[in-house]
């Protein structure tokens, strides 16, 4: 079975990864997280996808968390040692879109007003108390381990996006930060599983997300 390298999304990093890592390793898959650039400092959305491509060891399965659903497929261009790729809760990114429009193009925009941009220096982060609702309602407070984020990932399109690659998606079905019938949408044609949580499976239902990356590696990894 190939490694599963977890990316996080946009203001998390590896440590949003803690509880799920044993869970993965009790159902005997090998796994990984590393931290994106732009964490707090600028970066382009190649940076991020040249990151996860440098950090394979061999055949990998990549996961990514909301807006890493960009840099994975982005990443999925660059290595031939991407043999599938999870989406989680996750923007999958359409040819010639950017996220920021994705997300816009949204059938709702619960995330309407809760960004805090910085242009000056290429950086966004969520408001603490919309972070918190967004995020956090079914779990663990972690706003305070959020960061600043670069914010040109956010507004790069691909000008071509991987389709050949066996891929699925995680669907949190009580998430208030991407409405569920989306992520269903963007999936669409993709094997799905489904969690009863909200925007921070990995917090709040470990055990439970473990399950189902490992009933989607059987169908796709």
């Amino acid at each position: 079975m190939s490694e599963v390298l977890l990316v996080h999304g946009a203001c998390f990093g590896a440590w949003c990864w803690d509880q799920l890592m044993p869970e993965l390793a009790a159902v005997g898959i090998a796994a990984r997280a590393i931290d994106l650039p732009g964490r707090n400092t600028a970066a382009s959305l190649h940076d991020q996808a040249r990151a996860i491509a440098t950090a394979l060891r061999g055949p990998t399965v990549l996961l990514g968390h909301s807006a890493g659903g960009f840099a994975i497929t982005a990443a999925a261009g660059l290595s031939a040692d991407v043999t599938g790729l999870i989406y989680l809760a996750a923007y999958v990114p359409v040819a010639g879109m950017t996220l920021a429009q994705m997300r816009r193009a949204g059938p709702s925009q619960p995330m309407a007003g809760a960004f805090a941009v910085d242009r000056a220096a290429g950086l966004f982060g969520f408001h603490p108390e919309r972070a918190r609702d967004l995020f956090f309602h079914d779990c663990a407070d972690a706003s305070a381990q959020l960061c600043r984020q670069a914010l040109a990932p956010m507004e790069t399109a691909l000008a071509a996006v991987r389709t050949d690659l066996p891929r699925g998606a995680i669907v949190c079905a009580q998430d208030r930060a991407i409405p569920p019938a989306y992520q269903r949408s963007m999936a669409a044609g993709m094997a799905q599983a489904e969690i009863a949580c909200g925007h921070a499976p990995f917090l709040a239902e470990p055990r439970a997300l473990a399950a189902s990356i490992s009933a989607l590696l059987g169908k796709i990894g």
